[in-house]
């Protein structure tokens, strides 16, 4: 791994490898100009480590990669009923695989990197694999490694078992147990409709979920983006993207429906011995605590650069807000309004063509697509 370069990325999901292949496309050189740092033991960014039972029928959306389509590199459309037999943990890694050779990225695994520091004008990233001095980065580390679980009064006297969705393997785990299952993001849905199927279950929610029985058009899209944009523009932490598009309504959510699975109730107040108990002094027992309640970025390893403002946010500017105003050499990708998958690719491109243009890099040959 060459230690002195112009670009480091950190992170091989699909917000690392697009800007990648972008950095390639505006000229920089693999190893000489830039490398790619990544934590995971293969190809596949957090997708590897997601639960077995998630096919690419039930999946948010797994979308092409700059430069190769995934599904004439795996030979299974995701819209195809094939794809309920196929899992996203095998076969999004696969194509993350091919993809890195196709395009011949390089990328360095398993490198854990511990910290970044700012050196004049120079960053340097200490890593376990030996220190890498570079003039740009663009960090695209995603939130997989951080799992948000709220702090709840009782919580340490719980006696039951508690889960994050990180943790999270099969249903069939929690057989004749009675489930409660917090939060109301699209995984918690999920995965309640799974568990729902072979033990009892209870579903709770700080605000009512909407659900989105239209399709999902890139004007929705587009106006969930913004939002969200706006917020770190003006320094503010992301927010989620599920709160303004909604539940997309699938036929196992609907099934879900009807056998009575998605009777929503108000968030408990505090956590008891064996169970949860609201403000009206209701209380139900519970065995385990399924927190499907999302992740935080995972930035830790910025914090010398002291890029977070009093509220906890980061003022990002540039096209599509992937440049910290504090400090233009940085970059983050896979963060507030390019935290989705189809996100992930724009910003990667805008990170690529605004670090190299602000360190004045040569621009070589275009690569071919």
């Amino acid at each position: 791994m060459n230690s002195d370069v112009d670009v480091a990325v950190i992170g091989a999901g699909q917000a690392g490898l697009s800007a990648a292949y972008y950095l390639r496309r505006f000229g920089m050189e693999p190893e000489s100009g830039f490398v790619v740092l990544d934590h995971a033991p293969g190809p596949g960014g957090a997708w590897q480590f997601r639960w077995p039972s998630l096919t690419l029928s039930t999946v948010n959306g797994v979308h092409d990669l700059p430069g190769l389509g995934f599904a004439d590199t795996i030979g299974v459309d995701p819209d195809d009923p094939e794809a309920a037999l196929v899992h996203a943990a095998s076969a999004v890694p696969q194509y993350f695989a091919t993809y890195e050779k196709q395009f011949e990225l390089p990328v360095h695994r398993p490198v854990h990197t511990r910290v970044v520091c700012a050196r004049g004008e120079r960053l340097r990233i200490e890593t376990d694999g030996g220190v890498v001095s570079a003039r740009g980065l663009i960090n695209a580390t995603g939130t997989w490694e951080r799992p948000f679980i709220p702090r709840y009064p009782g919580a340490e006297s719980f006696t039951g078992r508690q889960v994050h969705t990180k943790d999270y393997t099969s249903a069939q785990d929690f057989a004749g147990r009675h489930v409660l299952v917090v939060g109301g993001g699209i995984s918690a849905v999920q995965l309640l409709d799974e568990i729902s199927r072979v033990t009892t279950t209870t579903w709770v929610t700080r605000r009512p979920p909407e659900f989105r029985d239209e399709p999902f058009t890139p004007e929705i899209g587009r106006a969930a983006v913004a939002l969200v944009e706006d917020r770190v523009r003006r320094g503010l932490p992301p927010g989620s993207v599920v709160s303004v598009t909604g539940l997309p309504v699938t036929p196992a959510i609907r099934a879900a429906r009807e056998r009575g699975a998605l009777a929503r109730q108000p968030m408990f107040s505090e956590i008891t011995a064996d169970g949860v108990r609201w403000d009206d002094g209701r209380e139900l027992k519970v065995d385990v605590i399924l927190w499907c309640t999302g992740f935080r970025s995972s930035l830790d390893h910025l914090a010398p650069l002291r890029l977070r403002g009093p509220g906890g946010g980061i003022t990002m500017t540039g096209r599509l807000a992937t440049q910290v105003a504090s400090d233009p050499r940085i970059h983050l990708v896979g963060y507030g309004p390019s935290s989705s998958t189809i996100g992930a690719n724009r910003a990667g491109q805008a990170a690529a063509r605004e670090l190299t243009l602000h360190l004045g890099v040569p621009a070589g040959s275009a690569r071919p697509t």
